[in-house]
């Protein structure tokens, strides 16, 4: 228990710290985006590139996607990157969102312990295997943070016409990388987006137990605040990284990032 406070601190001094960097000065853009583009360490790789080039500075505020989103509703960013496509609708369709770009994609997968003691591998689909997993008497760790990752995770209990409310659903408000650990150190279950795991696999006592499901592909867009409801936020600044992110040079980089050798997301700003 100590250590999941020590997490929950960690992470929310994470996020003030990063908030207090913003700036009101144009040479500043602030981005609120996904914990997966963050742990993966995507954006420490693009960022550099991107500031020496252009001459901004991006001060980033890595959350979940509903967070993010709710600081681009509030004017506190200049620009979103997350990966909930129903969610990020909804963000344009009532004008706090302008010039949504499809950016890339990964897949979501499910990881859970070596033994796989719900047989999940064996599962179908991934709702047969949520199913599994709910009716076999082991743990599965929800993010619980209204992020991408547990949007997704709900979409798919759903379609199950289950409940997640069994004994062994821990939901701990937590993001990727903490939930990847206090999977492990339960030896239970988890849904995480395939770049958080390739940068946390080596780390930990689990495997993925289940991939390839239609249902488990993950979009990410890039999404710009309205300048008309919030005309002081740096909108210029903001595009002008958009631009560089799906234009060939940021697609490259996007698919030339790798861990381990192997590639974490898939650029795919062609289809804008």
């Amino acid at each position: 228990m100590k250590s999941t406070s020590l997490v929950a601190l960690s992470a929310s001094l994470a996020i003030v710290s990063y908030s207090a960097q913003s700036s009101d000065s144009p040479s500043h853009v602030r981005l609120a985006t996904t914990t997966s583009t963050y742990h993966s360490g995507l954006l420490d790789y693009l960022l550099p590139k991107f500031e020496q080039e252009s001459g901004y500075r991006v001060d980033v505020i890595a959350a979940g996607t509903g967070k993010a989103l709710k600081m681009g509703e509030n004017g506190d960013v200049d620009l979103v990157m997350t990966h909930a496509p129903k969610a990020e609708a909804e963000f344009v369709n009532k004008g706090y969102g302008v010039l949504p770009r499809a950016l890339m994609y990964n897949d979501f997968v499910l990881v859970g312990p070596n033994s796989d003691p719900a047989k999940v591998s064996e599962q179908e689909s991934v709702m047969d295997a949520f199913k599994a997993i709910a009716t076999s008497g082991v743990t599965f760790v929800s993010r619980g943070d209204d992020s991408g990752t547990h949007k997704k995770e709900l979409g798919i209990w759903q379609q199950t016409e289950m409940e997640p409310n069994f004994g062994g659903y821990r939901s701990v408000g937590q993001g990727m990388g903490p939930t990847l650990n206090m999977a492990n150190e339960m030896q239970g279950y988890t849904l995480t987006d395939r770049g958080t795991w390739l940068a946390y696999n080596n780390k930990l006592e689990l495997s993925v137990v289940y991939q390839g499901d239609q249902a488990l592909f993950n979009p990410y867009q890039v999404i710009l605040v309205n300048p008309k409801r919030y005309p002081s936020i740096n909108y210029q600044g903001a595009k002008a990284f958009s631009d560089w992110l799906v234009n060939p040079q940021g697609q490259t980089l996007i698919n030339e990032f790798k861990l381990n050798n192997q590639q974490l997301f898939v650029a795919n700003a062609e289809k804008n």
